[in-house]
């Protein structure tokens, strides 16, 4: 193991002693923002302190980093995460919602075991899902929110969303040219498979 995978192995290691419950993404403590300020600031958290979204949105970073156009397809799966929040909003009812949400984490942690660069179409399409996904979790927290706070917490979504995705793309990158059998790729997705693993045997099993 290099000296860059193994300061990642830490982070996500950090990140997963730090994070609240996978079911929670609450940074107001279970309370509705009802501020702009407590809008963006619950944008901005949710990503992060939901462990399995982070993995997620930073295996979506690393996947387009293996295509020319990284910067539209993460573009791309933001866009399809706030039409996610959309529906949600809307009142659509999607059952299993945190069970696909750790399903599409172990579909993207698999991909990069074996890291290729897909087809624009392909990844337009998964990317599309699993920002679908992630969307409809998310919008739960802000479900009924006044106007303000809830265009505040869109935006602070958006953007974190997008930072960590584009971040992890260009690390990825990075470690891609120093890396000809892409190991630092692979040990990540390995990482990023295991949380998606944990967070569907919390789900299936509550108590555990």
């Amino acid at each position: 193991m290099n000296r860059q995978s193994a300061r990642l192995s830490l982070v996500l290691i950090m990140v997963a002693l730090g994070a609240t419950s996978a079911s929670a993404h609450h940074v107001m403590g279970g309370r509705m923002p009802a501020t702009f300020v407590e809008g963006m600031l619950s944008g901005l958290g949710h990503p992060v302190i939901g462990l399995d979204h982070f993995a997620a949105v930073v295996a979506v970073g690393c996947l387009a980093a293996l295509h020319p156009a990284a910067g539209a397809l993460v573009i791309a799966f933001v866009a399809a995460m706030m039409g996610g929040v959309a529906l949600h909003l809307q009142g659509a009812s999607v059952p299993g919602a945190e069970i696909l949400v750790a399903l599409t984490v172990i579909a993207l942690g698999a991909l990069m075991l074996r890291p290729h660069k897909m087809s624009t179409a392909a990844a337009l399409m998964l990317f599309a899902m699993v920002g679908l996904v992630h969307g409809y979790a998310l919008g739960e927290s802000i479900y009924g929110a006044e106007t303000t706070p809830l265009y505040a917490y869109l935006l602070g979504l958006a953007l974190v969303q997008s930072t960590i995705a584009l971040a992890a793309a260009k690390i990825a990158r990075v470690l891609a040219r120093r890396s000809a059998d892409l190991s630092p790729l692979r040990l990540m997705g390995a990482g990023i498979a295991g949380i998606g693993l944990a967070v569907l045997f919390q789900q299936v099993i509550p108590a555990a």
